[in-house]
């Protein structure tokens, strides 16, 4: 089992909020595709990384999914219609091997 994160930027590169279409639209289809998602929308997680020598930020939701076996190439897919869609260098998903107990 793998449990799957989903990171979103909550701002454009000019500070301006993504519309909230953006965000349903990703949840809409993990949930289709894995049937539920975890959403953290109420506090958004801060990122820090240095980039050119200088220190980056950026305020994000997290989305959770859990899944039985990893599809990479429909992660990869996923990663880089989010990175159009947000206008973002990356976005991060990541996968961890979980146990349910």
């Amino acid at each position: 089992m793998y449990l799957i994160q989903t990171l979103l930027p909550i701002r454009d590169a000019d500070g301006e909020p993504f519309p909230r279409a953006y965000y349903e639209q990703v949840v809409r289809k993990l949930t289709d595709t894995f049937g539920g998602i975890t959403a953290y929308t109420r506090s958004p997680a801060e990122g820090r990384w240095q980039s050119g020598g200088r220190e980056e930020h950026d305020d994000v939701i997290v989305l959770e999914t859990m899944t039985a076996t990893l599809d990479r190439a429909w992660w990869r897919e996923l990663r880089i219609m989010l990175e159009k869609e947000f206008g973002q260098d990356e976005i991060v998903i990541r996968a961890m091997p979980i146990e349910r107990l």
